[in-house]
């Protein structure tokens, strides 16, 4: 009943190798990410930068009657009177 056996020692034998390159693998895979991740936070990208990459920078000009800065295709003003852009 609990005699050894060449085959029950082979297939212990593979189970700890498959557990053991397993982790090894898992180890690495994660030592990568973190690598990347420290590459793109010394470029200056932010995780969050993947998802703006198609968004476009907009010039931005002062409002006279405010002073806040707003787009020029503002679709939205201050309320003020007087303000140049559609309330």
């Amino acid at each position: 009943m609990f005699g050894f056996s060449l085959t029950k020692l082979l297939f212990t034998a593979a189970v700890i190798a498959l557990i053991w390159y397993g982790f090894k693998w898992v180890g690495r895979v994660q030592t990568r990410r973190e690598a990347e991740e420290r590459a793109r936070l010394r470029e200056g990208k932010s995780p969050a930068a993947d998802s703006r990459a198609g968004a476009s920078p907009h010039d931005m000009v002062k409002c006279a009657v405010c002073g806040d800065f707003v787009s020029p295709e503002a679709t939205q003003g201050c309320d003020r009177p007087g303000c140049p852009y559609p309330a």
